[in-house]
C-alpha cells in the first residue's frame, strides 16, 4: 500500500510546498523567487513566522496532487501557485496576482533528490529529464517571458504567467482553463458531498492534504502535525526529516479515514510502528532511533483503530496493529499504576542519540507532564515526583478514564480477532480501573478530580480532562448532567463563547493565555465531544450539539479570513494568531470541523 500512495507527482518533500516531486524517482521541480535587487527565497512553508520569510495561503490540496493551489506574498512579490498532475505529467501555473512587485522572477530549479539519480538536459527553456530507475526519460519546458538558463535552472519574469510543462504542452492561457477544470472537478464533488458541512471538511482535508509528505529514512508516507514542525530532526539534512507525535497522528488518521483509506492506515500503523523497547508508543518518533524512550502520550491508538475498522472494516489491519496495542496496554497498567489508578510518569533510560528532548524531564514532574500531552497545564504545578517509581504523586483522571476506554475498545478488536482469553483479561481490567475512578467523584462538587497518591488529597485545579470519565462510561446519566451543568456549561469555568479553555476560567492561570495554561485546543473539545456521545439524554444531547456548533465556529472562524488551522486558540477572542507558539496550519486543529462532520453524520 505504501508503494503504491508514494507515486507521481506531489508536494512531497517536507522543506518546501513548492517542491513538486515525482516519486519513487526522486526528481523535482522545485519554485525559487527572487527579487529585483537580487534576493532569493527557495524554502515555503505555510505559517512560516521568520522574519522575511514568505507568508503562503493555503488552497485546495488533494491527496494524490491532482490539484494543488497556494499562494505566496514575498518582499512585494504575490504570486498563485497551482498544480494538476496526471501518472508522469504534470503542469504548474505560477501567476501573478494583482498588486504585486515588478520585475520579479520564478526560478524553476529541476533537481534529484534524496540521493536518487537523475540527469538533467536543459537549453534555453526546455529540459529532458532521465531518471535511473526505470530508466525513464520525460521531456518539459518552462513557457512564459523567458531571462536566462544557467545549469540546471531556468529563470522567467514573475510578470507575466509562467507554465511549466511537464510530459504536457499548454500555454499560460490553456494552463489557466485547465486549472479551473481541476479545480471545479475536485471541489465540486466535495462540495456536494458535505453540502452545508463542506467549510469545516475542505479545512480538515486541506491542512491534511499540505501537511502530507514523503519521507526517505523511512520510505513512508505520513501525514506530520505541521511541516515546520519537521524542521531539525532529521540528522541528515539532504533527506529532509520528520517526527511524528502520539496522539496528533493517531487523531490525524481518524480524520483522513473520512474520504482516504490508505492515508489513514499509512499513519495509523506508522506510528504505532515507532513502539518502544519496553512496550509503549512513544511521544514522539522519528528517524535513526530518536523517539521518547521515557514517556509516552494519552492512549487513543484502540480508539483510532476501532474507529477506522468501523468503516473499511478490514481485519488484516486489526491484525497489524493488535500485538502492539495489546503491549502498550499492559505496559500502562504495569509502569503507570499507584493505588488502582494510572499516573503520567517518566522512566530513566539509557539515552540513544544524545539529542536534547531525549534528554529533557526525565524522571522528573515535567517528564510526566509531557507524557500528558498538556505540556504546561497548571494541574501539574507543584506536583512530587516519585524517582523510585518513575511517577507523579497524583492519581490523574483523564488518563484513567482513557485507559478504561482503550481497554474497552481493545477488549472490542479482540473479540473480532477471535482473541477471547485477551478481551476477556481487558474487560477485567477496564472494570477494576473503571471501579476505582468512581473514588475520585466528588458528590459535593458533582466532578471528578485528580487526587495526590502522597496525601489523599484531592487536586482541585481541573481541564476539560476532568470530563474524560465520559468516555469510560463511569458516570451515570443523573453524574453526567450534573458535571456539565456545575462546570462544563458554567461561563465561569469552561463555557463562553469560545470553547474550551485548556484551564477553567476562574483559575489565575487562565490569564497566562500561552499554551495549555487557558488556551483552547481542538482534541479536549474533541475528546470531550466523544464522552457526551456516549450519553442520551435531553440535556447531554443539547449540550453535545452546542459543543459541537462552537468548535465549527472557532475553526472558521481563522479558516474563512486567512486559511489557516491553528495549534490552539484564544478562549476569549476565538483568534489563533494571538501567540508565536500556536502553530498556523497544524492538523490537529480540524478536530474541531471534525466534531462537526460527526455530529452530521458524515462519519
Amino acid at each position: 500500500m505504501q508503494h503504491g500512495i508514494a507515486a507521481g507527482w506531489n508536494t512531497w518533500d517536507t522543506r518546501s510546498v513548492l517542491r513538486h516531486v515525482l516519486l519513487p524517482h526522486g526528481l523535482a521541480v522545485d519554485i525559487h523567487l527572487a527579487t529585483p535587487d537580487g534576493r532569493r527565497a527557495d524554502r515555503f512553508f505555510i505559517g512560516n513566522r521568520e522574519p522575511g520569510s514568505a507568508q503562503m495561503r493555503p488552497g485546495a490540496h488533494s491527496y494524490d496532487g491532482y490539484y494543488t493551489d497556494v499562494s505566496a506574498s514575498w518582499n512585494g512579490l504575490s504570486l498563485r501557485v497551482e498544480s494538476g498532475a496526471d501518472s508522469l505529467a504534470n503542469v504548474i501555473l505560477i501567476a501573478p496576482q494583482p498588486g504585486s512587485r515588478k520585475g520579479g522572477k520564478v526560478i524553476i530549479s529541476l533537481k534529484s533528490l534524496w540521493q536518487r539519480e537523475c540527469w538533467f538536459t536543459v537549453e534555453k527553456n526546455t529540459f529532458q529529464i532521465q531518471t535511473l530507475w526505470q530508466n525513464l526519460k520525460i521531456s518539459g519546458n518552462a513557457d512564459g517571458k523567458f531571462i536566462e538558463q544557467k545549469g540546471n535552472e531556468i529563470t522567467l519574469s514573475a510578470d507575466e504567467p509562467v507554465v511549466v510543462n511537464i510530459g504536457t504542452g499548454y500555454s499560460p492561457s490553456d494552463a489557466q482553463k485547465y486549472m479551473a477544470e481541476r479545480y471545479a472537478n475536485f471541489t465540486g464533488k466535495n462540495r456536494t458531498k458535505y453540502g452545508d458541512a463542506y467549510d469545516e471538511y475542505n479545512a480538515m482535508q486541506n491542512v491534511l492534504g499540505w501537511d502530507n509528505i514523503y519521507d526517505p529514512t523511512i520510505d513512508r508516507v505520513i501525514t506530520p502535525v505541521s511541516r515546520i514542525w519537521n524542521v531539525g530532526w532529521s540528522n541528515n539534512k539532504d533527506l529532509g526529516g520528520f517526527v511524528l507525535f502520539c496522539w496528533d497522528t493517531y487523531f490525524a488518521s481518524m480524520m483522513l479515514s473520512t474520504d482516504s483509506r490508505e492515508l489513514a492506515y499509512a499513519n495509523a500503523v506508522e506510528i504505532t510502528r515507532g513502539i518502544t523497547e519496553a512496550g509503549f508508543v512513544p511521544n514522539f518518533y522519528t528517524e535513526t532511533g530518536y523517539k521518547s524512550r521515557d514517556r509516552s502520550q494519552p492512549p487513543v491508538g484502540s480508539l483510532a483503530a476501532w474507529s477506522i475498522y468501523q468503516k473499511y472494516k478490514e481485519k488484516w489491519f486489526l491484525e497489524l496493529l493488535y500485538s502492539d496495542l495489546l503491549r502498550w496496554n499492559r505496559w500502562w497498567d504495569r509502569a503507570r499504576q499507584a493505588n488502582g489508578l494510572l499516573c503520567w510518569g517518566s522512566s530513566p533510560y539509557e539515552p540513544v542519540t544524545y539529542r536534547y528532548w531525549e534528554l529533557v524531564g526525565v524522571n522528573e514532574t515535567y517528564g510526566g507532564a509531557l507524557e500528558s500531552g498538556l505540556d504546561n497545564s497548571p494541574m501539574y504545578d507543584n506536583v512530587p515526583f516519585d524517582t523510585a517509581t518513575h511517577l507523579q504523586k497524583l492519581n490523574d483522571v483523564g488518563l484513567s478514564s482513557l485507559y478504561v476506554m482503550d481497554c474497552n475498545l481493545l477488549a472490542k478488536i479482540a473479540e473480532e480477532l477471535g482473541q477471547k482469553r485477551d478481551a476477556n483479561e481487558l474487560r477485567k481490567r477496564a472494570k477494576k480501573y473503571a471501579e476505582n475512578l468512581q473514588t475520585l467523584w466528588d458528590a459535593q462538587n458533582a466532578f471528578y478530580y485528580n487526587r495526590r497518591t502522597d496525601t489523599k488529597e484531592l487536586n482541585r485545579r481541573t481541564s476539560p480532562t476532568n470530563f474524560y470519565p465520559l468516555l469510560a462510561g463511569v458516570p451515570t446519566s443523573e453524574q453526567a448532567e450534573a458535571m456539565l451543568e456545575k462546570h462544563l456549561l458554567n461561563p465561569q469555568e469552561f463555557w463562553g463563547e469560545w470553547v474550551i479553555p485548556a484551564t477553567p476560567r476562574c483559575d489565575s492561570a487562565f490569564a497566562d493565555n500561552t499554551y495549555w495554561r487557558g488556551r483552547i485546543w481542538a482534541p479536549l473539545n474533541f475528546l470531550v465531544y466523544l464522552g457526551l456521545r456516549g450519553y442520551d439524554t435531553p440535556k447531554i444531547n443539547d449540550a453535545r450539539k452546542q459543543l459541537a456548533a462552537k468548535s465549527r465556529s472557532l475553526l472558521l472562524k481563522s479558516w474563512t479570513s486567512n486559511g489557516y488551522v491553528f495549534e490552539n486558540y484564544n478562549a476569549t477572542t476565538g483568534q489563533g494568531d494571538d501567540k508565536t507558539n500556536s502553530d498556523k496550519f497544524y492538523h490537529w486543529g480540524a478536530l474541531l470541523g471534525f466534531i462537526d462532520l460527526m455530529e452530521q453524520g458524515y462519519y
